[in-house]
């Protein structure tokens, strides 16, 4: 196909633009409090619904994606994503705002595993479907890293609302050029869609999201994360379940039975799971503790993620030499001594001791993610890819959320462990809480008691830091060990004819 690197370019900009809507609202958070008047609960909300409505609808959209076409599916999805951008830059209240951002979700859903899917269609040859994959897979690392940093240059000169409206020219693009060069392609002998999976995938995959976020927040003890957890783990085993008994299901849970299927969703979610600390523990320590503004932090984090991209070219020439499994493995391998290193970070920063650190975890993201997509994709009939492509992101999201809940967890409770306030503070519940908490209660106190404690919170912040950069190497290590042996003996080039009959 003459046009295919074309399409490869439309589905980047598409997933460029989705993964930097995930991060760019951060930093905006703070002024919705001032402008919209937004309490703490509806921040949860603005800051959590984008990700409740992407992640429960992905395995609904790609498999629709499958049946109606993917070229369709990304078109809608991307006009309508223009289209809730602009209701949410204008949103007059924290409801609308809340809603807005659903829409967004939903919409980013369908978009999401129809680039990948279209990707996996359109390059048939393994080695370009590889190297195809590793660009995408840069594309999405790198929007993550460019997230902070374009929201920080649009918020130092215009309003929040700013921050939604780039959206509406690149969904134009997307718009104009998806039409112009995307071929259609479907699932030819997809039948009507189970209507009771579809509510059984959303609710299910939501309120595990909702458990695990919230146990993040309130801590596993609240009567509503227990609740939910039960739900979200019965209603998906009875997803899975009822996938078994259909004829057309939502997701062949045979896929599974293949190694490097299986595999990779696994290694893929746990990666993620790891990875989602560092954005986690940077975010807090360049801001917290080096006191460094949000551009700042964000511009000292962009080379990680743009690595990322350079990782992700590089995989695919990386496999003919070491193996599928060597690859993920050395970008796991690479990401732990990454982590070993943050584990010695103080209250004062070498960035040029830390740049090639960094850089070095980023390209391993690249290793990782490219491969185990790649794997993903190429286990799965090209009928089938839509499906297999929302079962590879709903991973990713629920690794995501995990890892923030899990190892947030780590790093606030040894930074209380650790805490030592000083003496004769009037309140102290919020800074003992967390070190933003902190940061909070010192702006209230005069300036020796403040810097007093910003001291013993920064100290024990660190300590919280250490802890949870040892624990993420030491899983890395075990996902790494995993990777070398649950991704064996997988095929360096996986050729057309095997996927199909595998």
């Amino acid at each position: 196909m003459k046009n295919k690197w074309s399409c490869l370019a439309i589905a980047c900009l598409a997933t460029l633009l989705l993964s930097l809507d995930l991060t760019v609202l951060h930093l905006a958070l703070p002024r919705l409090v001032t402008d919209l008047g937004a309490n703490s609960t509806q921040l949860l909300w603005i800051g959590d619904m984008y990700g409740f409505a992407l992640a429960g609808l992905l395995v609904t959209m790609g498999n629709l994606g499958d049946r109606i076409g993917r070229k369709r599916l990304l078109l809608i999805g991307a006009a309508a994503f223009g289209a809730a951008s602009v209701v949410t830059a204008y949103a007059p209240n924290a409801e609308l705002l809340i809603a807005a951002r659903a829409l967004l979700g939903v919409a980013g859903a369908t978009i999401m595993p129809s680039t990948l899917s279209i990707v996996r269609n359109v390059f048939t040859e393994p080695g370009e479907r590889t190297a195809a994959i590793g660009i995408w897979s840069g594309m999405s690392a790198a929007g993550f890293a460019v997230g902070p940093v374009v929201g920080g240059l649009l918020l130092d000169h215009f309003w929040w609302g700013s921050v939604f409206l780039i959206n509406v020219p690149i969904m134009l693009l997307v718009l104009a050029g998806g039409a112009l060069v995307l071929p259609e392609s479907r699932n030819p002998h997809a039948g009507r869609p189970d209507l009771v999976s579809v509510v059984l995938s959303f609710a299910g995959v939501v309120t595990a999201v909702y458990a695990i976020k919230e146990a993040a927040h309130q801590g596993l003890e609240h009567a509503d994360v227990l609740v939910a957890g039960a739900a979200g783990v019965l209603l998906l085993g009875l997803f899975v379940w009822r996938q078994t008994r259909l004829r057309e299901p939502l997701i062949d849970v045979r896929l599974f039975r293949r190694r490097a299927f299986s595999a990779s969703i696994v290694t893929n979610l746990l990666a993620i799971f790891t990875m989602s600390a560092m954005m986690l523990m940077f975010g807090w320590y360049l801001q917290l503790v080096l006191g460094w503004s949000p551009l700042q932090a964000g511009l000292a984090q962009l080379p990680g993620g743009l690595s990322g991209a350079v990782g992700g070219i590089l995989a695919a020439k990386l496999i003919h030499r070491i193996g599928r499994n060597g690859v993920v493995a050395l970008g796991l391998a690479m990401n732990a001594g990454a982590f070993l290193y943050y584990s010695t970070l103080g209250p004062t920063l070498n960035y040029l001791v830390l740049l090639p650190v960094m850089i070095i975890g980023g390209v391993g993201i690249g290793f990782t993610f490219t491969v185990n997509n790649d794997n993903v994709l190429a286990t799965a009939p090209r009928e089938r890819a839509g499906a297999a492509a929302a079962v590879s992101e709903t991973a990713f999201e629920l690794g995501g959320a995990l890892g923030i809940a899990i190892l947030g967890t780590v790093l606030n409770t040894a930074y209380q462990s650790n805490l030592q306030l000083p003496p004769g503070l009037p309140s102290a519940d919020s800074a003992r809480e967390s070190i933003a908490g902190a940061v909070s209660t010192a702006a209230t106190l005069p300036p020796q008691q403040a810097d007093q404690l910003m001291r013993a919170a920064q100290t024990a912040f660190i300590e919280g830091l250490h802890m949870t950069a040892l624990v993420t190497a030491a899983l890395l290590a075990i996902v790494t060990v995993l990777a070398l042996i649950g991704l064996r003996g997988v095929p360096k080039v996986i050729p057309e004819e095997v996927l199909t009959h595998a």
